[in-house]
């Protein structure tokens, strides 16, 4: 089981069939075909210290990918605010991980927008 953590908190899973998923470390050139056609594409992170996930999110953006865009794996509570910056949606976590780092605790970084030190320093 796993736990989908959005900006509003803790949300059902409404994944559907048929989306994609891809390895953090794929190349981003490797995904050009990947993304037309795909609206829902789930980037898989192996371990919350491998950032390659949020390197391959922000690639996929930039190339043009303008659906749902999901990581999924053991990414913790701190890690969201980058996560969203990065170009994802949402998160889905194992809910091992949800139990020990209730929602609570997502939702302090759910501000993503305005707690980075680059808008302190633009004034």
């Amino acid at each position: 089981m796993s736990v989908v953590v959005t900006d509003t908190g803790f949300t059902n899973d409404d994944w559907p069939e048929g989306a994609v998923d891809l390895p953090g470390d794929t190349a981003p050139e490797a995904v050009e075909g990947v993304i037309e056609g795909a609206s829902h594409i789930r980037v898989l992170i192996p371990a919350f210290s491998d950032g390659r996930g949020f390197t391959l999110a922000k690639q996929l953006r930039r190339r043009g990918f303008s659906g749902r865009l999901r990581a999924a794996g053991p990414l913790i509570a701190d890690q969201y605010a980058m996560a969203r910056r990065s170009g994802f949606d949402e998160i889905e976590i194992p809910t091992a991980l949800a139990e020990r780092q209730p929602e609570g605790d997502w939702l302090a970084r759910a501000d993503w927008r305005t707690a980075h030190y680059q808008r302190r320093l633009q004034g």
